[in-house]
């Protein structure tokens, strides 16, 4: 595009990731004219998207294709129906040269530790059973609460503050108990005792009687091939529009219930004019772009986000280690964790003798890390390989740097007073703006769970109302690799909405909604 236009369709759309591309395909389908601006020129997928050099793929960050929601999964295999391949999962945690599986398998973890630090976890467990900590407010306290305070130090605080560059016990619980609830040192135990007395051939994961996946499906050229794919279709349909590589300038009310939104890039700036808008933009950001100025656009910059980065080695071998990826809870690295990526799939390595791994740093945008040269990265990466044992560095044949921003929505104490009050105001002013996705609702969501905030709003446009309340998806915060694929299966008519008398839903309500549930017969038989 050399020149500025103006677009009319019935939605538009901030973000060409998971959740925005999912909208996009899905109004398409149903007739709806559509057009979706991406700041990135060259991917879409967000940071499911697959980057490519000089033949190699990358997957930033890692995405198991694992969804409890039978929607999700038939709408993976309706825009990708023939390019999945079945992969096995194995995850360990390194920590002083040794190596633990997980989730911790707790006879595997007390054995490596020895017998006088065993003997002090299990203490130190029990005294937290006895006596918990009443006022649970931080990770910290949770996650104490939940293993011991000794197990917590040593395998949750130091990669925890790697990752998020923040102490522990300012971290919100609520970041626990979404990614590790669920997960049981004594059910572990005693799955431990059963195994060795040959009464239990089930994984020791302590998942009590829940199931952790063993295979999960995968993209044979990585997550991208997804979003390739949706776009693809999208596009095909005729009735939708993409322009990478525009950064939102402006989202503007119309004053009759519509939206303006400008998107400027390097070669001009577009603007569309829609009926509904749809933002899987930061919170923070998109604070900032709406006009008028919302009144909780000062609580909304307060919001925090934590960038990382992916280093890939090139190495000659047929292959390092069978793990998709490794947690390194090791204070003498940077790196948080190391992906291998011929363990997600082989064709992602296009020579049969090398293999690739991406090293990852969590990091602020502008920090030390950020700012460094690719060069000096590569070279930082190939020693701290070379110190955990991993790789001999004279192997290494080449690398590549790729920064992400705003990878994780960080979760500290006054989070969700911020969001709530955000997402209060423009719902109560703005019916016809919807924020889908991990940052357009910062929370940290997986692929799934994002892709459902974009169906179920799709379901409230084409009603006209909003009968979901999207809120829930992944409201019950239930552990994100337990259970069966497609388990769930219904949906309640209506979800309840917020009000002032019920400013949440109340338990037996929060019950009915499972972390991702199936959305109305309509989107199954469009497949």
């Amino acid at each position: 595009m050399g020149k500025d236009q103006t677009v009319d369709v019935d939605v538009a759309i901030i973000g060409a990731g998971p959740a925005g591309l999912t909208a996009g395909y899905l109004l398409t389908k149903q007739g709806k004219s559509v057009a979706i601006i991406e700041q990135d020129e060259t991917y879409v997928g967000g940071i499911s998207r697959t980057v490519e050099h000089e033949g190699y793929r990358f997957d930033i960050g890692g995405h198991r294709f694992f969804s409890k929601s039978q929607e999700v999964v038939d709408l993976w295999n309706e825009i990708l129906p023939d390019d999945f391949i079945q992969r096995p999962r194995m995850s360990r945690i390194y920590y002083e040269g040794k190596f633990y599986s997980y989730p911790l398998r707790a006879f595997e973890a007390l054995r490596n530790l020895g017998i006088l630090r065993s003997t002090a976890c299990m203490l130190s467990y029990l005294r937290y059973k006895l006596f918990p900590i009443k006022e649970v407010k931080s990770f910290e306290d949770w996650t104490t609460n939940q293993f011991g305070y000794k197990l917590y130090s040593i395998f949750f605080k130091t990669y925890t503050e790697k990752v998020w560059g923040m102490p522990c016990d300012e971290m919100s619980a609520d970041w626990a108990a979404q990614r590790i609830k669920g997960l049981s040192l004594w059910s572990a135990v005693i799955d431990g005792l059963k195994r060795s007395l040959g009464l239990n051939k089930k994984p020791n994961d302590g998942m009590e009687t829940k199931t952790l996946l063993e295979t999960f499906r995968y993209p044979r050229l990585g997550p991208g091939m997804m979003w390739d794919a949706a776009r693809d279709k999208m596009l095909a349909t005729g009735k939708g529009q993409l322009f990478m590589g525009h950064g939102l300038k402006q989202l503007s009310s119309d004053g009759q219930g519509g939206w303006r939104m400008s998107a400027s890039s390097k070669s001009g700036e577009v603007v569309i004019r829609a009926k509904h808008a749809i933002s899987s933009a930061p919170m923070r950001e998109l604070s900032k772009r709406l006009h008028p100025l919302p009144d909780t656009t000062l609580q909304a910059s307060e919001l925090k986000y934590r960038d990382f980065l992916t280093v890939a080695l090139m190495v000659k071998s047929e292959d390092l280690f069978p793990d998709n990826w490794i947690y390194i809870h090791d204070e003498r690295v940077q790196v948080g964790r190391v992906q291998n990526f011929r363990s997600w799939s082989p064709e992602m390595i296009p020579d049969e003798d090398m293999a690739c791994v991406g090293l990852e740093y969590f990091c602020f945008k502008g920090d030390g890390l950020w700012s460094s040269s690719d060069e000096n990265l590569i070279a930082q990466a190939t020693r701290e390989m070379e110190v955990l044992g991993l790789c001999d560095p004279a192997k290494v044949t080449g690398g590549a740097v790729v920064r992400q921003e705003k990878a994780y929505p960080v979760y500290d104490d006054d989070y969700e007073a911020n969001v709530d009050a955000m997402r209060r105001e423009l719902e109560a002013k703005y019916p016809t703006l919807h924020l889908v996705g991990r940052n357009g609702m910062h929370r940290y969501n997986n692929q799934d769970h994002a892709m459902m905030t974009a169906m179920l709003t799709v379901e409230n446009i084409l009603a006209g109302e909003r009968v979901y309340d999207i809120w829930c998806v992944n409201e019950d915060a239930e552990y994100h690799e337990a259970g069966n694929e497609g388990a769930e299966a219904t949906l309640p008519e209506r979800a309840p909405r917020p009000s002032e008398d019920n400013p949440r839903p109340n338990p037996d309500q929060q019950a009915a909604l499972a972390s991702v549930r199936e959305v109305p017969e309509r989107i199954k038989k469009q497949a």
